[in-house]
């Protein structure tokens, strides 16, 4: 994956591959018509890791590594995520917003020159139904990234047997980078 490529997509599809000892998930392009691209990225996280950490790489031989976050701390209720490019230098972060979480989950990301980016699950009812039915979070969600009253970008969990992710993003000048650290974040973090 080069960034410029990545940075020209206003749509991704993220899909979640179904593996017993780790995370893994496929990042794809859309093309002008709709159609999904090949893959531009490829993550990875280790389960019941002590410390969160995911990295992204050009391709599932994990061989070129993109970009990546980590959890600041082990345990954190509001953790924060930085993110960082392959050499290591930071991009930017993303954070819980644990009180506001209680409801509806709601997560800003932080882009270097811009206001927060707030994101939070769009529909209410459905929010409550995830957290206090357990037989129902399995439910597909949406969540709207607002900066300035307008959405940046948003994701959106599908229907289906593997946990697969619409991203559309809005502005021009946001770094995908960002938007796909925190789409596979959702679905690697959503539920802790």
């Amino acid at each position: 994956m080069t960034i410029d490529i990545l940075q020209q997509q206003t749509q991704l599809i993220v899909r979640q591959r179904i593996r017993l000892m780790v995370n893994q998930y496929e990042v794809h392009g859309v093309t002008p018509d709709g159609q999904e691209a090949g893959v531009l990225a490829f993550a990875q996280q280790k389960r019941l890791a002590f410390k969160e950490q995911v990295t992204l790489y050009a391709d599932d031989t994990k061989q070129v590594p993109v970009l990546g976050f980590k959890a600041r701390q082990v345990i954190d209720l509001g953790a924060t995520y930085d993110v960082f490019d392959a050499a290591g230098n930071p991009l930017g972060l993303f954070r819980k917003k644990f009180g506001a979480s209680l409801l509806r989950s709601t997560w800003v990301v932080e882009q270097p020159g811009w206001p927060e980016i707030v994101g939070q699950e769009r529909n209410l009812f459905v929010a409550l139904c995830r957290r206090f039915i357990d037989y129902l979070s399995w439910l597909p969600y949406h969540f709207d990234f607002e900066v300035d009253g307008r959405v940046a970008f948003s994701v959106e969990r599908k229907w289906g047997l593997r946990d697969t992710y619409n991203v559309t993003i809005n502005e021009p000048n946001l770094d995908r980078r960002l938007v796909v650290a925190m789409a596979v974040g959702l679905d690697a973090l959503q539920s802790r």
